[in-house]
């Protein structure tokens, strides 16, 4: 069929056609913004879930959403930068909200006093210095400027919300990734949203990014899993599933015969992204406005031949020789979570000895620990994966990490 007409879209963060079983957090969301928009409390959410189900286009609804409410939209992706870069990238994206709220010629008391604390924001100073303020706004004295990023962040936020409370507006903050931010970032993205629920004011924060995040928040701040929910989003299933992959084919008058769906849910197990990569290299096979479940077993191939040279591929090549032959290890043990000894004992080393490489990859974000010593892969099917891209299991030889300048002895498997 056409190339130009395929309704499919198999690209990162990209919004397919339809949007289904997600309801339940849409209406959420919808609820969050109208009880703030009255000074009612609500708890905001952190969404959780494996790559490739749809976070980031979920993200991106709530925006469409806050913008149609008349809400100031922020959309950042989260990156392993430190304190210093963090706060510019804060300083840049919240001085744009500000400026949209009202522009400066309008600014009240409370929009440039929002303005002076980012100022002081932008330029307090850390380990690193200070960067520069590309605006002449002076700043404010005894606000935003502590040089302790929690509490200036509050400061920013209580004084950004107070002026788009004056507007009737609010500011609704989307994070994706928020795995990436360091410890002190999430700690003070936690703090000054509990100050603003604390004043009922108009700034809402939603994050997404893989399953860690909530026992990082709670590491983070105690009182987190009461200021947030951590909703999963996982496959869809049933109607959902079956849904997300024949609507878009039936707004361009294309159907699919039933026994052709229900082999495309069996390859792609209702993985959101999964379903749209096989829909698009369906759709190159199928001819005369009508699916088969032969032209999906053709398809198959170029589908698996695309996961394996993009989505898969590209998490894989970051890897070192001793991290790829752990994922090997994992994935010849299954898809499920594996326990770090037992991986241990395929490898042929102690816990202790391959600790470290784990880390890495949960650093990574290649892997996530569910549960108390047991690791699971960030990616569906990425155990089936491994075993073709990887077909025999190679172990590197035992080497010991050279010694610290200070004399540490303590040598580690590298």
């Amino acid at each position: 069929m056409d190339s130009i007409s395929n309704p499919y879209t198999p690209n990162a963060g990209a919004a397919p056609e339809v949007v289904v079983g997600r309801d339940d957090l849409i209406e959420a969301f919808t609820v969050l913004l109208g009880r703030l928009e009255r000074h009612r409390t609500e708890q905001s959410m952190i969404i959780t879930g494996l790559r490739g189900v749809g976070k980031t286009v979920l993200l991106g609804r709530f925006g469409e959403i806050a913008r149609a409410a008349g809400w100031e939209v922020v959309e950042i992706e989260a990156s392993k930068h430190d304190d210093a870069r963090f706060r510019q990238t804060m300083f840049s994206q919240l001085k744009s909200a500000l400026l949209r709220l009202s522009p400066r010629a309008r600014w009240t008391e409370r929009g440039r006093r929002a303005a002076e604390v980012l100022s002081a924001f932008a330029v307090s100073v850390d380990q690193k210095g200070t960067f520069s303020v590309s605006w002449d706004v002076p700043p404010a004295e005894g606000e935003g400027d502590h040089g302790d990023l929690s509490m200036d962040l509050t400061d920013v936020f209580v004084a950004l919300g107070e002026a788009a409370d004056e507007q009737h507006r609010g500011v609704a903050l989307l994070i994706d990734e928020v795995q990436f931010l360091g410890r002190t970032q999430l700690e003070a993205l936690i703090q000054a949203v509990h100050k603003t629920v604390q004043r009922r004011l108009p700034i809402v924060f939603v994050g997404s990014g893989l399953p860690q995040i909530a026992e990082l928040a709670g590491d983070a701040k105690s009182y987190a899993e009461r200021l947030f929910t951590f909703p999963v989003i996982g496959s869809l299933a049933g109607d959902d599933a079956r849904a997300a992959l024949t609507e878009p084919a039936r707004v361009e008058g294309v159907v699919f015969d039933d026994d052709a769906i229900d082999l495309a849910m069996q390859i792609t197990q209702g993985y959101p992204y999964f379903i749209q990569e096989l829909g698009y290299q369906v759709w190159a096979v199928a001819t005369a406005g009508r699916v088969h479940r032969s032209d999906v077993e053709i398809a198959r191939e170029a589908y698996e031949a695309k996961l394996d040279g993009s989505f898969f591929r590209v998490r894989l090549d970051r890897a070192t020789p001793l991290q790829t032959a752990y994922l090997r290890a994992m994935a010849e043990l299954g898809p499920e979570p594996q326990k770090a000894a037992d991986v241990a004992r395929v490898l042929g080393r102690e816990s202790t000895q391959v600790g470290p490489t784990r880390a890495e990859l949960i650093d990574m974000g290649l892997l996530y620990t569910p549960e108390h010593g047991y690791a699971a892969f960030t990616v569906p099917d990425f155990d089936e994966f491994m075993k073709r891209a990887v077909p025999e299991l190679t172990i590197p030889e035992l080497r010991k990490r050279e010694r610290h300048a200070d004399g540490d002895p303590h040598g580690r498997d590298a």
